[in-house]
């Protein structure tokens, strides 16, 4: 009899009731606020046009987010503020000063302020991403792939945004996708502020100590997880940032009938379908283990930024059919290496080195950003300029495939790997 009321007792503390609603609401908010992410990159070409920028600033408007997130998550990381915080406090503020940053972009009279205002919009969401991921590790231990795989596919449905408000509203002034964006994220902020809560599987507070952050590096089986995501970062965003401009020069080029319509649509498919890869990924990590997952697919990205090159002349479906399985793989493992720093990290500083693990991989994505157009112009055209990312997804998979070696390794996944 004992026994037998021990079990639903077990089963309880695994699985939090209430936690596929709350899901859907951080989901929901997180959609919402990362439209703000590629706002900018969105409308680049009417704003190169009505500021005259070089393509150094061109490119900055992208970086700067980057850049700002960057500041943010290393900031947070430093002083512990993802585990000494309130973690729905953290992403309400956040949220709205990333709305009015965004907005901002209306106001700018020069294209610095643009930069800057691009800049805050990235210190902002680093105040949203990594919080969200630790508050949603509140409410799963078993399942957890499947639902930060979810959480990241809201991301990447929230990076798309912009894209597809550009597509629907051609012919319309560029400031329609700031405003849209921008009052999307305020949306957010009223759903962190109003309707998320911890979940029961808290991690515990910590106190302000700056050698956490530096704990947190020695750890061994941190380190792995961290190279195999900054591999990812390499490649991911430097993608996310340029398909527009690629698809764009594949039409000039003279591609026939060109797919999905128009670049900005094209662009809107590439990244949106990252979310099915991400829901995929993350199944397939509570089953086959994070390290296989990953491995598995930075091999299949890493492919496919040599293939798009191959698929550039066309045929269209061809270019299509390249560049949605590069859009799946490329952020598919995303929340695999996440996942794994929840499961392998000390308890109580889950929150802090999760803001090192992506202030420092998105730190990288600065410089591949500015590589890929360098790229392009050193080869005369953009058509094998995404070759430079290659090396990411090889050193990723190198990285996971050794963390899977290690004892600790069986932490991950309930012990799948």
């Amino acid at each position: 009899m004992q026994a037998t009321a021990a079990g639903p007792r077990a089963q309880e503390t695994e699985y939090a009731p209430g936690r596929w609603p709350m899901l859907a609401l951080i989901c929901a908010g997180v959609v919402g606020v990362m439209t703000t992410w590629f706002s900018a990159t969105a409308i680049l070409p009417e704003l190169v046009r009505a500021w005259a920028l070089s393509p150094a600033a061109a490119a900055w408007l992208t970086n700067a987010v980057q850049g700002g997130f960057v500041i943010g998550a290393l900031g947070a990381s430093l002083v512990n503020l993802p585990d000494i915080m309130r973690m729905q406090r953290l992403m309400t503020l956040a949220a709205l000063l990333a709305a009015a940053a965004n907005l901002a972009l209306l106001l700018a009279p020069t294209p610095a302020a643009a930069i800057l205002a691009r800049a805050v919009t990235g210190l902002a969401l680093a105040g949203v991403y990594p919080p969200a991921v630790k508050l949603m590790a509140t409410w799963f231990r078993r399942g957890r792939g499947l639902a930060l795989g979810a959480l990241i596919a809201a991301l990447t449905l929230g990076s798309s945004m912009p894209h597809l408000v550009r597509a629907l509203s051609g012919g319309v002034a560029w400031q329609v996708v700031v405003v849209v964006t921008s009052l999307l994220a305020a949306g957010s902020a009223a759903i962190f502020a109003l309707m998320v809560r911890e979940g029961p599987h808290g991690f515990g507070r910590a106190t302000f100590d700056p050698r956490q952050c530096l704990q947190v590096l020695r750890d061994r089986p941190v380190f792995y997880a961290n190279l195999g995501y900054f591999g990812h970062m390499w490649e991911l965003y430097a993608m996310w940032a340029w398909i527009l401009a690629f698809a764009a020069a594949a039409r000039e080029a003279g591609l026939s009938p060109f797919p999905a319509g128009t670049p900005s649509m094209l662009a809107f498919a590439v990244v949106a379908s990252g979310a099915a890869g991400c829901l995929a990924a993350g199944w397939l990590s509570d089953r086959i283990g994070r390290c296989r997952t990953t491995a598995a697919m930075m091999a299949v990205s890493g492919l496919s930024a040599l293939a798009i090159g191959v698929a550039f002349d066309g045929p269209g479906w061809l270019l299509l059919l390249v560049a949605v399985i590069w859009g799946m793989s490329v952020i598919g493992d995303s929340a695999q290496f996440s996942a794994a720093v929840t499961e392998l990290a000390e308890p109580r500083l889950v929150g802090t080195a999760l803001a090192l693990q992506m202030g420092i991989g998105f730190g990288l994505t600065l410089v591949a950003i500015q590589t890929v157009p360098l790229m392009a112009a050193a080869l005369g055209g953009w058509q094998w300029a995404f070759a430079i990312l290659v090396p990411g997804p090889v050193i990723g998979a190198w990285a996971m495939l050794r963390l899977r070696r290690l004892p600790e390794a069986a932490r991950m996944a309930h012990g799948a790997r």
